[in-house]
């Protein structure tokens, strides 16, 4: 394997281009609140526990989640409430969501010499609106999302689709991703080298099976150049 191929840098999205949980919970807060102050009677906390309990049996991505939380509730979907909980939403996620540190002159000093690209497990509207969201959706050469293949990164196949339409090879790949059972065992099974985003760990990892680790995502440089020694 020739090292110094790397021609392209793979991104997962959530929390690794984004602080995507703090991002969810300041949204889910103030829909909460929005729904609360629209005349849901429940305590906050009790319905804070139920919409994140509903969330972790559906799915952190439900498109149907407020919907499904007032049916739990009050035995209705009342459209009042509905409407205040997902305006409210939305108006937090547009006002906090905002890259990581570095993100942007990373992507910037990558995209000189590299191909660039989004692997996401994220349905693929939702993937849109947050790359346009953070000022970055114009970095990427190609955005792979769940509806391009119908599975998850863990199976390999969007990475596989990733690489048909870059027309690179697995080792002329890095791929950059913070949940390991997913970016990096999905990406190794097809030999694509990996890099383990730390900084953007739900919870604690020991070991992430990655290739490399990072603190940051500059350092993600750092590991290109130590890889094209001879180009950079």
């Amino acid at each position: 394997m020739q090292v110094r191929m790397i021609k392209a840098v793979l991104f997962d999205l959530d929390n690794t281009l984004i602080d995507f949980m703090k991002v969810k919970r300041s949204s889910i807060d103030a829909a909460i609140n929005a729904m609360l102050a629209a005349g849901v009677r429940l305590k906050k906390k009790d319905a804070t526990k139920k919409l994140y309990d509903i969330y972790w049996k559906v799915g952190i991505e439900h498109r149907l989640i407020f919907q499904k939380f007032l049916k739990a509730v009050t035995g209705k979907v009342d459209p009042k409430a509905l409407a205040e909980g997902i305006v409210a939403y939305r108006r937090a996620q547009a006002e906090i969501a905002q890259p990581y540190a570095d993100v942007i002159p990373t992507l910037k000093q990558l995209k000189k010499r590299l191909k660039l690209a989004i692997v996401s497990d994220a349905p693929r509207l939702k993937a849109w609106i947050r790359l346009v969201e953070l000022g970055i959706q114009d970095y990427f050469d190609l955005v792979v999302c769940h509806e391009d293949t119908g599975e998850y990164k863990h199976t390999g196949l969007p990475f596989k689709r990733a690489l048909r339409l870059l027309r690179l090879k697995p080792e002329q790949c890095l791929m950059v991703g913070d949940w390991p059972e997913r970016d990096i065992v999905g990406a190794k099974k097809l030999g694509i080298r990996t890099i383990f985003a730390r900084y953007g760990a739900t919870k604690k990892i020991r070991k992430s099976g990655a290739d490399f680790e990072i603190g940051s995502v500059k350092e993600v440089v750092d590991v290109v150049k130590r890889l094209r020694a001879k180009e950079w």
